[in-house]
């Protein structure tokens, strides 16, 4: 399915804009396991047990703390990503090959916009980025839910049509292909192995017709589409 026509470019934000090798989510992943096991007084084992259970059952862990521990979810964000972002280092390729495209540049996240602009900091691209839509301008629900797509396309006037979501999870493609966007899946090198992730996390569907495109190379990908309209 061509990209030759986009002019939304939509982009998850960790591990998409940067490489999975970054690690930079594992340091987040231990500090919600730890967020975890203070607000439920268990051990860090069960802990992060129960946090995958809430991140499977409610999109986030923090969907399913504020749903069976009312926890504040601003006091939330701001433990969790409470990070080093030394590991994100400068693209000029990256961020070069996203000014020259046409159109709109977005980022849609389940992360807060504070942790989105810090990696953007990071990888030179404060210029770059039309908008940020995060987990509190979604109300706190996250992606894959329908509810935070639509509010996301109605609040920065996104034709579906003309839009092109990059995403690293590929669930969260399926439901941006089914409101009518064309999708790429952003994949780490064949040669990175993520023990960090569970079973569940790293399934594929059978089905792959939501994926048009994959790529383990953002800035190449991108770099064909520059200064086109």
């Amino acid at each position: 399915m061509s990209l030759s026509d986009v002019r939304h470019w939509v982009f998850d934000l960790d591990n998409t804009l940067y490489p999975r090798t970054c690690r930079l989510f594992d340091q987040i992943d231990v500090l919600i396991t730890a967020y975890v096991a203070d607000i439920t007084g268990l051990a860090p084992v069960p802990a992060r047990k129960l946090q995958k259970e809430f991140y499977r059952e409610h999109g986030t862990t923090l969907r399913g703390l504020m749903a069976t521990r009312d926890v504040d979810p601003q006091h939330f964000l701001s433990k969790v990503h409470d990070i080093d972002y030394a590991s994100v280092q400068p693209d000029p390729a990256l961020i070069s090959a996203l000014k020259a495209l046409p159109g709109q540049k977005l980022i849609f996240t389940n992360a807060d916009v504070g942790h989105a602009e810090a990696v953007i900091h990071r990888l030179g691209g404060n210029d770059v980025f039309d908008g940020i839509f995060g987990i509190v301008e979604a109300d706190y629900e996250p992606k894959p839910f329908r509810g935070p797509y639509e509010k996301f396309l109605s609040d920065y006037g996104v034709d579906a049509a003309s839009a092109a979501m990059f995403e690293d999870m590929e669930k969260n493609l399926l439901t941006a292909h089914q409101i009518g966007m064309r999708t790429v899946h952003v994949i780490p090198d064949a040669s990175f192995v993520d023990d960090s992730l569970e079973d569940f996390e790293l399934e594929r569907k059978d089905d792959h017709d939501h994926i048009h495109h994959v790529t383990d190379d953002l800035a190449a990908f991108l770099t064909p589409f520059a200064h086109q309209g």
